[in-house]
C-alpha cells in the first residue's frame, strides 16, 4: 500500500473531529455524509493506511481507520487487482505487528481485517503459519487474538461475495485442516507458564475453535487441565466459565458423547463446593458463573440425567443449592430453563424412575421458589416503596416471580399438583397461627411471609383440577379473610380468580368468594379494584350457569361500578356478566340484552352529542370505549337458535344498528370511533353469521359508505369478515347470496383504488395492509371471479406500488398476495380448500383460463414487479420480508423463467453506476441460467438473496438515490 501526507486524510480527521464536537446539527450531518462516502471510495485503501501509520493520529481516528479497511475488505475488494492483494495482506501484517500490544479495539478490528482477507484470498494457503512465524513470542497474544476471531469471521462468511461452494471450500482449508494444528499450538501454550494457561485469550481462543476441534479431543488434552484452573484466577474466571460451557454444548447429544460427558462431569460435581464459598463471601459474579456452569450442564444432559437418575443426581442437587443459596435473586433465573427442560423429560412413562427419584429433589425446590417470591423486607421503608424509589428494579421483580410461578407449575406436574398447593397453604396456615392475632386494620406484621404463598397458590392455579378435593377445600375459607392490607388483598382476589374452574364443580364455596371478590371493588387501593375487575370475569366467564338466576341483581351491581373502573377493568366486568346474560334461557335474551345494554348506548349517544358539538377528545375517546363495551355484549352473547327461529341477538342488534351508523356518519375522521364501530359489525357477523342475514343490506351499505368517506381500513377489516362468513359454498348461504358479497367487495375495491391514485402508499400504510388481507381471502374463496375480472389488472399495479413501503405490516400482506396470487398461474394454487371431504381430500386444482389469466397479468406487469422487488430487497425491505420478496422472484422464475430473467437482467443493468462489482450482473445472471438449465429453479432463490445481501451491505444507502429505478406513483382512472 502506498502511503500519503497528512495532508491527504486531514478533511477526514476533520470530518473525525466534527462527529465527537458540539457542532451544529447540520455540520455534524455534512460530516456523516461525507465519512460515509469516504469508506466506499477507492480512495479509502490508501487513507485508511496513512491513518493507521501516521504518529499524529489519534486512538479514535485509527480506531475509524481500522474499521474502515475491515469493511473495504468486506465489501469493496473488487475495487484493488487481484494481484495487489500479496501487498494487501503484506500491509496488514505489518500493521499488526505495530499494534501487537494495543490498543486492544484496533488490533481486534486489523485481526478481523487479516481474517476476511484470509477468506477471500483463495490462493493464500499457509495463513496460520505465516500469520504466527510474521507475529513471532513477542506477538503471542496478537496471534491468539487472530486464531480467536478466524472461525467467527468464516462462519460469518456469507456477507463475502463468494459462491456457496467457494467459502465452503474455504472453511475446509482454514478451519478443518487446521483443526488439530491448533489444538497443539494451543495446548503448547498453554503449559508455556503458568500465567499463559490462565490467560483469558487462550480460553477465548479455544471457545471459537470449539466449532472445528472436537471437545473430546479438548478434553482429552492437558488444555482441559488449564481451562478447569483457571476457574481460580479471577481475571480468566469469566472467560473460563464460557469455555467450559461452550465444550458442554458441544456434548449436548449425549448419545454420541457419552464418553466425554463421563470425563468432564467429575471434574464438574468436584467443583460443587464454591457454590457455598461464592454464596457465602457474597460474591455474586462468581456465584453467578456457577450457577451457570451447573445449569448448562444440566440443559445439555437433561436426557442422560432422566436415564440415569443416580448417577447424575450430584448435577441436580447442585442447581439446587445455586436456587436455595441465591439470596440476592440475581442467578436463579439462570436455572429456570434447566427445570423446564427436565420436568418435561421425567414426565414421561418411561422415565418414571428419575421422576420417584427426584421427587425430593422438587419437593425442595417448591419451598425455595415460595421463599423467593417475597417481597424485600427492609428496617424502616415505606410499604408503597420496597425498592427505594428504583421502578426497573421493582418492575424486573414482578417479572421475575411471574418466571418463578412457572417454576411452580413444573413442580407441579412431577410431584402433583395437591402436594404443591399442600405445601403454600401450610405456610400459610403458619402465618396465621404465628402472626394472625397481631394483624390490625392499619398493621400487618410479616406480610410477605403471607403474601408470597399466596402468589404461589395463584401461579399454581391453572394446574388444578376442579375435581381436586383435598386442599382448596381448607384454603379458599383461610383466603377469604386475608386480612385488608393491600398487597394480601389484591393477592387472594387474583387467587381466588385462578380457582373459578373449581369453584363452578364446587357451588357451595361461590357465595363466599363472590362476596370477598365484590367487597374489592370499594377499596381504596386502585391495584385491588384491578383485581376484582379481573376475578369477577373469571366468576363470570366459568361459574355462568350458577350466576344465571341473579341476572338482575348483578345488573344493579353493573351500573354501579361500571363508571368508576379503568378501561380495561369496565371490560373486563362486561366480559363477565356477558357471559352470565348468554347462561339465560332463550326467551330472556332480548330482555336482558335490553337491560343491560340500553343505559351504555344512552350514554353512549349523549357523549357523542358532546363530542360532536364541543369537538371534546375526551368525548369522543368516551364513546369509543362504550362501542367496546356493546361490542363485548355481542362477542359474548351467542344463544343457539334453529336457522328457522328469530335470533333474539339480531333482534336487538337491528335495533341498535341505526345508532351505530349515525355515529359513524358524524364521526368520520375519529379512528378510534370508527375502529371500535367496525369491530362491532364484525362480530355481529361472526357471533351470529346466516342469522344476520336480514340486516346484511344495510351492513353492506355502511361498510362501503364509511369507507369511502374515511378512508380507514377499519371498514375493509370488517368487510373481510362479511366476504369469509358469506363466501361461496359457506353452509346455509345461497349462491345469490355470494354473489352479492362479491359484488360489494369489487364495490370496495374500487373505492381503494381511487384512493391509491389520490394518495401516495406512505400515507396509507393501515390501509393498504388491510386491503391486501382481504384480498387473500377473496382469492381463496372468489378467485375465479377476481383473477377473470378487469379490476384484477389495476389491484396487481396497485400492489406493485405498495412495495414502495417500508414499514413491515403491509409490505407482508402484500408480499403474501402476490405469492398467493402467483400460484394461480400454477396446477395448485395457495388455498386451504380441497377437492372432495377428508381423509380423501385433494389439493384444489386449477383450471386453464385461471392460469392463463394470471400469465397474461404477470406478462404484463412481470418487469416492474421484478423491479420492485429486487430494489426494496436492495434497499428498502426490512430484514423480515426477504423470504416473501425472494419467493415472489422464485414463483416467477417457476412460471415464466425466461422472461423473468430477462426482467432480472434489465433491473441489475438500471442500478446505479459504480454500485455493482466488475462482472457481477453476468455473474448472477450466468448462474441464473446454469440452475434453471440443471432444473435446480430453487437454487435460483439463493442466488438472488446473494446478490441483494451483498448489495445492500455495500450501499445500506444509495450514493445518489435511486437513479432510473425511482418509484412511479400508483394512477387509476376508473
Amino acid at each position: 500500500m502506498v502511503t500519503t501526507t497528512s495532508g491527504g486524510f486531514g478533511p477526514v480527521l476533520a470530518a473525525l473531529s466534527t462527529m465527537q464536537s458540539n457542532a451544529e446539527r447540520t455540520q455534524k450531518s455534512q460530516a456523516h455524509e461525507y465519512l460515509e462516502k469516504f469508506q466506499k471510495s477507492p480512495e479509502g485503501w490508501t487513507t485508511t493506511y496513512a491513518i493507521l501509520s501516521s504518529p499524529d493520529a489519534t486512538a479514535e481516528a485509527k480506531l475509524f481507520a481500522a474499521t474502515t479497511l475491515k469493511g473495504k475488505i468486506i465489501y469493496d475488494l473488487d475495487q484493488l487487482p487481484r494481484q495487489s492483494l500479496p501487498s494487501l495482506r503484506d500491509s496488514l501484517l505489518t500493521l499488526l505487528t505495530s499494534f501487537q500490544n494495543g490498543p486492544r479495539p484496533i488490533r481486534t478490528q486489523l485481526c478481523v481485517c487479516l481474517a476476511n482477507l484470509a477468506i477471500q484470498m483463495t490462493e493464500w494457503k499457509d495463513v496460520i503459519q505465516l500469520v504466527g512465524s510474521t507475529l513471532g513470542n513477542t506477538g503471542l497474544d496478537c496471534t491468539l487474538e487472530f486464531l480467536r476471531v478466524l472461525p467467527e469471521e468464516v462462519t460469518e462468511g456469507r456477507k463475502i461475495n463468494l459462491t456457496e461452494e467457494d467459502l465452503a471450500d474455504r472453511t475446509i482449508e482454514l478451519l478443518e485442516d487446521n483443526a488439530k494444528n491448533v489444538l497443539g499450538l494451543l495446548t503448547q501454550y498453554s503449559q508455556s507458564s503458568a500465567s499463559a494457561s490462565s490467560n483469558p485469550q487462550l480460553l477465548e481462543c479455544v471457545s471459537s475453535w470449539l466449532r472445528e476441534i472436537p471437545a473430546a479431543d479438548v478434553v482429552t488434552s492437558p488444555l482441559f487441565d488449564a481451562i478447569i484452573n483457571s476457574l481460580s484466577v479471577d481475571n480468566s474466571f469469566e472467560a473460563a466459565i464460557d469455555c467450559i460451557c461452550t465444550i458442554l454444548r458441544e456434548t449436548r447429544e449425549v448419545d454420541e458423547s457419552i464418553e466425554v460427558i463421563q470425563l468432564i462431569y467429575p471434574r464438574l460435581v468436584s467443583l460443587r463446593s464454591r457454590i457455598a464459598h461464592a454464596a457465602e463471601s457474597e460474591d455474586q459474579d462468581t456465584f453467578k458463573g456457577y450457577t451457570r456452569l451447573f445449569a448448562e450442564a444440566g440443559e445439555h444432559w437433561v436426557v442422560m440425567i432422566a436415564r440415569l437418575p443416580n448417577e447424575f443426581g450430584g448435577l441436580v442437587e447442585a442447581i439446587l443449592e445455586c436456587c436455595a443459596r441465591d439470596s440476592d435473586r440475581e442467578a436463579i433465573s439462570l436455572t429456570f430453563l434447566f427445570w423446564y427442560e427436565f420436568k418435561q423429560m421425567i414426565v414421561l412413562d418411561k422415565y418414571q424412575q428419575a421422576r420417584k427419584v427426584f421427587t425430593d429433589v422438587f419437593a425442595k425446590l417448591v419451598d425455595v421458589m415460595i421463599k423467593h417470591l417475597q417481597f424485600p423486607t427492609l428496617e424502616d421503608t415505606d410499604e408503597n416503596d420496597l425498592f427505594d424509589g428504583d421502578r426497573e428494579q421493582e418492575e424486573k421483580f414482578r417479572e421475575f416471580r411471574h418466571q418463578m410461578g412457572d417454576v411452580l407449575k413444573d413442580c407441579c406436574e412431577v410431584i402433583s399438583v395437591t402436594t404443591c398447593l399442600s405445601k403454600a397453604f401450610a405456610l400459610i396456615q403458619q402465618w396465621i397461627a404465628t402472626y394472625g392475632s397481631q394483624a390490625t386494620t392499619d398493621k400487618v406484621p410479616h406480610w410477605q411471609e403471607l403474601e408470597a404463598p399466596l402468589f404461589g397458590m395463584r401461579a399454581m392455579g391453572r394446574m388444578v383440577s376442579p375435581e381436586e378435593n383435598i386442599v382448596l377445600r381448607q384454603v379458599i375459607p383461610l383466603m377469604c379473610q386475608i386480612p385488608n392490607h393491600e398487597k394480601l388483598r389484591f393477592q387472594a382476589i387474583m387467587a381466588l380468580g385462578r380457582y373459578t374452574e373449581w369453584t363452578s364443580q364446587h357451588p357451595e364455596f361461590l357465595q363466599l368468594q363472590l362476596n370477598f371478590v365484590m367487597a374489592g371493588f370499594k377499596h381504596q387501593s386502585k391495584e385491588v379494584v384491578k383485581a376484582a375487575a379481573l376475578a369477577f370475569r373469571f366468576f363470570g366467564t366459568d361459574c355462568r350457569k350458577l350466576l344465571a338466576d341473579h341476572v338482575t341483581q348483578l345488573h344493579d351491581f353493573y351500573e354501579s361500578v361500571l363508571d368508576d373502573l379503568p378501561t380495561v377493568s369496565q371490560e373486563e366486568v362486561t366480559e363477565g356478566v356477558a357471559c352470565v346474560v348468554s347462561a339465560q334461557p332463550l326467551e330472556n335474551i332480548y330482555p336482558m340484552f335490553k337491560l343491560y345494554c340500553n343505559p351504555i348506548i344512552q350514554r353512549m349517544m349523549t357523549r357523542a352529542n358532546t363530542a360532536k358539538s364541543a369537538e371534546d377528545e375526551q368525548a369522543r375517546l368516551a364513546v369509543a370505549d362504550h362501542l367496546q363495551i356493546l361490542t363485548l355484549f355481542i362477542q359474548h352473547i351467542q344463544p343457539y337458535v334453529s336457522p328457522s327461529e328469530e335470533n333474539p341477538a339480531v333482534k336487538y342488534c337491528h335495533e341498535v344498528l341505526p345508532v351505530l351508523s349515525a355515529i359513524a356518519e358524524n364521526f368520520t375522521t375519529c379512528v378510534p370511533i370508527l375502529e371500535r364501530i367496525c369491530r362491532c359489525w364484525r362480530y355481529m357477523v361472526l357471533s351470529y353469521r346466516t342469522a344476520i342475514l336480514p340486516l346484511l343490506p344495510t351492513l353492506a351499505q355502511q361498510l362501503a359508505t364509511g369507507f369511502e368517506n374515511s378512508r380507514q381500513g377499519c371498514f375493509l377489516w370488517a368487510t373481510d369478515s362479511v366476504l369469509r362468513e358469506f363466501a361461496n359454498g359457506a353452509e346455509f348461504v345461497d349462491t345469490t347470496t355470494s354473489q352479492h358479497i362479491y359484488s360489494f367487495f369489487e364495490q370496495q375495491a374500487l373505492a381503494f383504488l381511487r384512493i391509491m391514485n389520490d394518495l401516495p402508499p406512505g400515507d396509507l400504510p393501515d390501509v393498504i395492509e388491510d386491503f391486501f388481507r382481504l384480498l387473500i381471502d377473496a382469492l381463496i374463496y372468489y378467485h375465479s371471479n377476481l383473477l377473470n375480472a378487469p379490476i384484477c389488472s389495476p389491484i396487481l399495479s396497485a400492489s406493485i406500488s405498495a412495495l414502495t413501503l417500508e414499514q413491515e405490516p403491509p409490505l407482508t400482506a402484500t408480499l403474501h398476495f402476490l405469492r398467493d396470487f402467483l400460484s394461480y398461474a400454477t396446477d395448485h394454487p395457495n388455498s386451504s380448500s380441497f377437492d372432495g371431504d377428508p381423509p380423501n381430500g385433494r389439493r384444489q386444482t386449477n383450471g386453464p383460463q385461471i392460469q392463463a389469466s394470471v400469465k397474461n397479468l404477470i406478462a404484463e406487469h412481470g418487469e416492474l414487479l421484478t423491479q420492485r422487488i429486487m430494489t426494496g430487497m436492495m434497499f428498502s425491505f426490512p430484514r423480515d420480508c426477504f423470504p416473501d420478496a425472494s419467493g415472489v422472484l422464485l414463483a416467477l422464475f417457476e412460471i415464466m423463467p425466461d422472461q423473468t430473467v430477462t426482467w432480472v437482467k434489465g433491473t441489475v443493468l438500471m442500478l446505479p453506476a459504480g454500485t455493482i462489482k466488475q462482472g457481477e450482473a453476468e455473474r448472477l445472471i450466468q448462474g441464473i441460467g446454469q440452475k434453471l438449465q440443471q432444473g435446480e429453479v430453487r437454487k435460483v432463490r439463493v442466488l438472488l438473496q446473494d446478490f441483494t445481501n451483498g448489495y445492500r451491505r455495500r450501499n445500506v444507502a444509495p450514493r445518489e438515490g435511486l437513479g432510473r429505478l425511482e418509484a412511479t406513483r400508483f394512477r387509476f382512472s376508473g
